[in-house]
């Protein structure tokens, strides 16, 4: 079967990002609105998905959205697909909302000491990251609200876990005691070395619900300036996560994501003495022509 056009669809809980890619991968056009699946009542999916994208829905062309328009509060839930995954695996349990013509492609889970885990959007990133690098082995972080480290092992998702990160920071930044210690808002320079310093002090304290205090006593004996205390919050966060990590220095990581954060990221295993290479966000059209190419030869 030849290769179809696509449309490729990211709608997440407070965004919706589309892509027309031709046969060869050539990304056509790009659309973005705040029509994330929050702001979608039920039943106006199907609206919606006309709205942003009905021109493009020409006869032939296929249609895979990822991301939280497959959860229970999107437009039809995806049962998840069970650990370890490839490219076949997820092709094979996509939700159609249209028989061969739109399908939603399902999340991925997996269980540890009894606890499950689960991710939306986050696997077709994947995906589309080892395309671009030419990857069959990796180990991924995708900084976030809710950030995931995976594994992949012989082009297959064989273990990943999820870290409260960014919205721990969010909570910490605008509802702790260290509200209102830091500035109103972010800066927009990113202070590196204060960063740095949050990063260090993370990975040689004893967790962050001691080192997190730090963030006020550093202010008030005046050993960091107010307007460096955000970069120096956000080290003491990241840090933690990285140290959870088991990294060795000599290790590789893929860092995939928005570019300012991936950076942070980037920075801070620079200082474990990790090797990094960063994929933006353009991963996921890459991910979903990947899985359209797998529906054309299955």
């Amino acid at each position: 079967m030849s290769a179809r056009t696509l449309v490729a669809v990211d709608w997440g809980t407070s965004s919706l990002r589309g892509a027309l890619i031709a046969p060869d991968g050539e990304v056509l056009e790009e659309r973005a609105s705040a029509r994330g699946i929050l702001s979608v009542a039920v039943g106006e999916f199907p609206a919606v998905f006309e709205s942003s994208y009905g021109d493009w829905m020409r006869p032939g062309t296929l249609c895979l959205i990822s991301g939280m328009a497959g959860s229970r509060q999107g437009w039809r839930e995806a049962p998840y697909c069970a650990c370890p995954a490839g490219f076949g695996d997820i092709a094979a349990h996509l939700e159609w909302v249209e028989p061969g013509r739109t399908a939603i492609v399902p999340g991925l889970s997996m269980e540890q000491d009894g606890v499950p885990d689960v991710m939306r959007g986050e696997e077709t990133q994947v995906f589309g990251a080892l395309q671009v690098l030419g990857l069959n082995h990796a180990r991924l972080v995708l900084p976030g609200t809710h950030s995931k480290w995976v594994t992949v092992t012989n082009h297959r998702i064989t273990d990943f876990s999820t870290w409260m990160t960014g919205e721990l920071y969010a909570l910490l930044r605008q509802h702790s005691i260290l509200a209102r210690t830091l500035p109103p808002a972010d800066s927009a320079d990113h202070n590196d070395a204060a960063f740095e310093q949050g990063v260090a002090y993370s990975l040689r304290g004893g967790g962050l619900l001691h080192t997190a205090f730090s963030a006020r006593t550093l202010s008030l004996f005046k050993r960091i300036a107010t307007d460096a205390l955000p970069s120096y919050l956000s080290g003491l966060v990241i840090g933690e996560e990285l140290k959870c990590q088991r990294l060795e220095s000599g290790d590789s990581v893929v860092v995939v994501g928005a570019e300012a954060l991936a950076k942070k990221y980037a920075q801070a295993l620079r200082q474990l003495g990790v090797s990094t290479q960063c994929v933006d966000n353009q991963a996921t059209w890459h991910g979903l022509r990947a899985i359209a190419d797998t529906l054309n030869t299955a």
